[in-house]
């Protein structure tokens, strides 16, 4: 299992991981409304600007702050 950081303390299991994609189109904040309302939305950004959407094996999606260049580092 490998585990990456997406930021505020917070890891991602990468076997799980289907793809990380930038939130600005409509097609994806469509995909966090759905998520939200069935409760299946993970909110990691720590009160800050959402800069990354997780889409997950799972269906569940996660919020991250990290843009996705910076996967891997530490805070």
């Amino acid at each position: 299992m490998k585990l990456f950081p997406i930021g505020g303390g917070n890891f991602i299991n990468g076997d799980r991981l289907v793809c990380a994609v930038t939130p600005e189109s409509a097609p994806i904040k469509r995909l966090i409304a759905d998520a939200r309302e069935k409760f299946m939305l993970i909110d990691a950004t720590c009160g800050k600007r959402t800069k990354s959407v997780f889409l997950t094996d799972t269906g569940h999606i996660i919020l991250s702050y990290k843009t996705p260049d910076k996967f891997g580092e530490e805070d």
